[in-house]
């Protein structure tokens, strides 16, 4: 495999690994209501686990609220069901064609909690941007003992796989510290 290609993979990795932290930080609530904490709760339809996206009209009518308006009436409980089971801290209210989530104000010591859980996500990430790294410098060796990079172009692969790491590291750490000032505002 071509250095290039190995560099590639390796920084497509990365941009996958990132994103999913990305998608990870808007699952978790800050100060503002937002859809993306129900979104992907799972709801059992008719058996299948479902998201509840998939489901019903979800919206923010205000700054403390979430509306969700299922597209078939008659799955208001099964909904209901998902939303207390996914344990997120806010109680549905239905009043029988629509339920409204009102989310009660964060406190300080439940902010730093989720600080806490933004650090734990983060710190994932970044294993798995060691373990992108390793694995581009193990195809790197691999290629130099196969005699298809000379000793010099597998040094400085490794330099750029380097690199890659820093630069997706120094945006981990930009969106921690957007994500936790975002939380930890009053």
């Amino acid at each position: 495999m071509p250095l290039d290609e190995i560099l590639f993979e390796a920084e497509e990795h990365m941009e996958k690994a990132f994103e999913h932290l990305k998608h990870e930080f808007r699952g978790l609530r800050t100060g503002r209501a937002t859809t993306a904490l129900v979104e992907y709760v799972k709801i059992n339809y008719y058996g299948t686990p479902t998201d509840l996206r998939a489901l019903a009209s979800l919206t923010t009518p205000d700054a403390s609220s979430i509306l969700i308006k299922p597209f078939d009436p008659s799955s208001i409980k099964d909904v209901i069901r998902g939303l207390e089971e996914a344990n997120l801290g806010i109680n549905p209210q239905s009043d029988g064609k629509q339920i409204r989530m009102i989310l009660p104000a964060l406190s300080q010591e439940r902010r730093q909690q989720i600080a806490g859980k933004v650090k734990d996500v983060a710190e994932l990430t970044r294993v798995a941007f060691r373990n992108i790294r390793r694995d581009a410098n193990k195809h790197i060796d691999n290629e130099e003992k196969d005699s298809k990079l000379t000793e010099d172009q597998a040094k400085s692969g490794r330099d750029d796989v380097q690199e890659l790491i820093k630069k997706f590291e120094a945006k981990l750490d930009e969106a921690v510290a957007s994500k936790t000032k975002e939380i930890m505002e009053v």
